[in-house]
């Protein structure tokens, strides 16, 4: 157990002093949230810094004025929200490792029941010589019964872990879906257009973000990404490729470059962030694309 599960754990163990402090029944109730997903077997031991901000959240909560109660409550029930999907998706992948090491097991056990009938015929035949034709066809059959059979366990095997994957990128989406409107909330401004594909997920900057040959982001743009910062710290971890459009020499490197430093700036890590120029001209839809990788 790592030390962010030993220090959710600690916290839920405590009295919940914060239900004391405040007459809000919000505390009560995303507190008994947090408790369940403790007590939940499948999630005891699972996304332990997100139920740690939670709880923080929440205590944040049952001392909030009453100016700033509903904003802290909105954020309250967003950390436990993003806590239980965080760990409703890491759930959801153990199960899948576990099935790939049921399939690998069973793969293995088939080729060693192949590999022992193998044996016994190839003695049966050479004692058995006068019945080799009919061994040989039985043998035949066999082997496109066995073979039947593990297509047909394969193809059982893949669809549960489709299924199981499908529901992982669900969840996946429905943690980024918080992530963004936190960050959004946090920050006072509003992301980038987005959306998902093979890569992860695409930020777009439209064509406005820069003036004409210019590699400065627009003020506009810089609100965005104050957004988008907000958002790459709070909930997406993966690594990030930025890629600068424009038809000029250089310019879509300068671009991408200006980006990376705009968000390095608002604390994400250099680290994390790649930079590419790209020579095609610039549209009035993307000047730039943020890349967020699974």
């Amino acid at each position: 157990m790592d030390i962010r599960t030993l220090l959710v754990a600690g916290l839920l163990a405590m009295p919940m002093l914060a239900t004391a402090a405040t007459e809000d029944p919000a505390v009560a109730m995303l507190n008994q949230r947090l408790i369940a997903l403790q007590a939940d077997m499948r999630t005891t031991d699972l996304a332990a810094l997100e139920r740690l901000q939670a709880q923080q959240a929440i205590a944040v909560l049952a001392k909030a004025k009453r100016k700033e109660l509903d904003q802290a409550r909105y954020l309250a029930e967003r950390r436990v929200a993003i806590a239980e999907a965080s760990a409703r998706a890491e759930a959801a992948r153990r199960e899948v490792d576990q099935l790939e090491r049921t399939r690998s097991e069973l793969l293995v056990e088939a080729s060693r029941r192949e590999a022992a009938r193998a044996r016994q015929e190839a003695e049966r035949l050479r004692v058995q010589a006068q019945i080799q034709a009919e061994e040989t066809e039985r043998m035949r059959q066999a082997a496109e019964a066995e073979t039947l059979a593990r297509q047909d366990a394969e193809a059982a095997l893949t669809s549960v872990a489709g299924k199981q994957a499908a529901r992982v990128n669900s969840a996946q989406q429905n943690a980024a879906k918080l992530a963004r409107e936190e960050a959004e909330l946090v920050s006072g401004q509003k992301l980038p257009a987005s959306k998902f594909d093979n890569r992860g997920e695409i930020f777009t900057l439209a064509g406005d973000a820069f003036a004409a040959g210019q590699a400065t982001p627009s003020s506009a743009a810089r609100d965005q990404l104050k957004a988008l910062a907000e958002y790459l710290n709070i909930g997406r971890k993966g690594r990030v490729t930025i890629e600068g459009y424009d038809s000029a020499t250089g310019v879509g490197q300068r671009r991408a470059q200006a980006l990376k430093d705009a968000l390095v700036a608002a604390g994400v890590g250099a680290n994390r962030i790649q930079v590419s120029g790209k020579k095609a001209a610039a549209t009035r839809a993307r000047s730039a694309e943020v890349i967020v990788a699974p």
